[in-house]
């Protein structure tokens, strides 16, 4: 009995000596991310990676390659966002103002005579909701007939003009719309696909409503309900977007799919705005004698301004949905802060200046290009973005940033992850060949840690296993066996 109760004693001893031995950083991947980088094929050395325990100074717990300066992808947009909470607080807010240019209507018919004029400071959440509510108020105001234009100045954002296919060819992706200081719904539109066995279709919605603009709205179904027939159900619909005013869907939906949406951005981005302004307004009743031209705000006062969400809710749909139209629009947004005018340069220059203050030559070193990761030429260090992470869990502003970002198996880019459910904050990044992941993850142990994880190669989407053997890793406190051997 004595020898087994020594027994019981001394692994409890070495097991409780494992857990409050001091941390050793390593210098070599772990064996199960080494594994999986090498099942892979992508070379160990194409991994960067960071781990650290939350507010411990000194040695990370590993540290590999963590030096060398690697396109983040998305992660990029925890500098801009962390920034923007830093430079422009959490409650900021983006103010649209709107004017009436004559008197407003004093009879029943609400016949205005003059325009009506909005101008864009590069408001994020412009969605159809919001800009509803923008024509709304004029409505309020007696509004029901604009006898003049309505009148739009862009002229806060200086972006120059692209292709939205120069990225990576794919012009109707709507992470590929170009910032606007006057950005209405992310310039997109969404279909809603509702099977309806009974009369042999899809029914489609489409979201909102563009002047001019016909879609269909029904596509046949499929035979069959196969599950395998919404694998790629998108391409099955044959959608034809080659007339900007003419939507097409020459293909079939299966019914197996159930309701889906597909959102696209409008294949005419510069006619975007007036032509939904001129559309919802024409859904709200309104009547328009005009048009909807760019021009320029009087500096008079608004007639009534249209404020947007708080800072820190625009920047956890940034980052939960990795979105980065609106990263790009809050990057744009600091430099017209701070400068007057948003132009890339601005706020790379803002952003830049931002970094090497607080983070001395490693943040001058940073290469900034559009705020959002959406680049081939972006390029930090694991090491730096470390370092801002372990910045904000210390400053006031951890509960925006942690809250605004992905809960693995949750929400958000991480909802399909089936690593460290609940346990794990954590933003990811992707791209062509890019994965990567970063962010805070609380261990079972009740220690919290700094992760980054980032792998640059022509095949890094095959990596991810690794990164999720990382977390898992990290959430086992770096152990890999039951003694605490690494």
């Amino acid at each position: 009995m004595l020898s087994r109760v020594g027994s019981i004693v001394f692994l409890w001893l070495l097991g409780c000596h494992a857990l409050a031995a001091p941390v050793v950083p390593l210098a070599t991947l772990p064996p199960e991310v080494a594994t999986a980088m090498d099942r892979a094929r992508v070379p160990r050395e194409a991994l960067s990676v960071v781990v650290q325990e939350l507010g411990r100074s000194g040695a990370p717990r590993l540290s590999w390659q963590a030096q060398a300066a690697v396109n983040p992808a998305s992660l990029m947009k925890l500098f801009t966002t962390y920034a923007a909470l830093d430079l422009l607080g959490p409650a900021w807010t983006w103010r649209t103002p709107v004017w009436l240019q004559g008197a407003l209507p004093s009879s029943v018919g609400g016949v205005f005579e003059g325009d009506v004029v909005i101008k864009g400071n590069g408001d994020p959440k412009l969605v159809v909701e919001r800009v509803w509510l923008m024509l709304r108020r004029l409505q309020q105001l007696g509004v029901r007939e604009i006898r003049g234009d309505i009148v739009l100045d862009r002229s806060a954002f200086d972006v120059p003009e692209q292709n939205p296919a120069d990225f990576d060819g794919e012009a109707l992706r709507p992470y590929n719309v170009r910032a606007d200081a006057l950005l209405l719904n992310y310039k997109a539109l969404s279909f809603t696909f509702t099977p309806d066995p009974a009369h042999g279709v899809a029914v489609i919605a489409t979201e909102p409503p563009l002047e001019d603009v016909r879609a269909d709205s029904r596509v046949p179904l499929a035979a069959g309900v196969a599950a395998t027939q919404c694998a790629d159900w998108r391409g099955a619909l044959q959608a034809d977007f080659a007339d900007p005013l003419r939507l097409r869907f020459k293909g079939l939906y299966s019914p197996a799919c159930g309701e889906k949406q597909w959102p696209v951005a409008y294949a005419e981005p510069a006619r975007y705005n007036e032509r939904l302004l001129a559309g919802l307004w024409a859904e709200m009743g309104g009547k328009l004698t005009g048009s909807v031209r760019d021009g320029v705000a009087p500096a008079t006062a608004p007639t009534f301004e249209l404020a947007s969400p708080p800072l820190a809710e625009v920047v956890r749909d940034i980052n939960k949905y990795s979105n980065n139209v609106m990263a790009q629009q809050l990057f744009l947004t600091l430099a017209l802060n701070q400068r007057g005018l948003g132009t890339p340069d601005g706020a790379r220059d803002v952003l830049r200046g931002w970094l090497a203050t607080r983070y001395g030559e490693a943040g001058q070193s940073a290469v900034i290009d559009n705020g959002s990761g959406l680049s081939r030429e972006t390029r930090v260090s694991a090491a730096l973005l470390a370092r801002l992470l372990q910045d904000a869990a210390a400053s006031p502003l951890m509960p925006e940033l942690m809250a605004s970002l992905p809960v693995s198996g949750v929400d958000g880019t991480m909802r399909r992850s089936q690593t460290l459910t609940g346990r794990a904050h954590l933003k990811t990044g992707s791209l062509r060949d890019v994965t990567a992941v970063a962010g805070y993850l609380l261990a079972p142990s009740g220690r919290r840690y700094v992760l980054v994880g980032i792998v640059n190669h022509p095949n890094a989407a095959a990596a991810r296993p690794a990164l999720e053997a990382l977390i898992q890793w990290s959430a086992n406190d770096g152990l890999t066996d039951s003694l605490g051997r690494n």
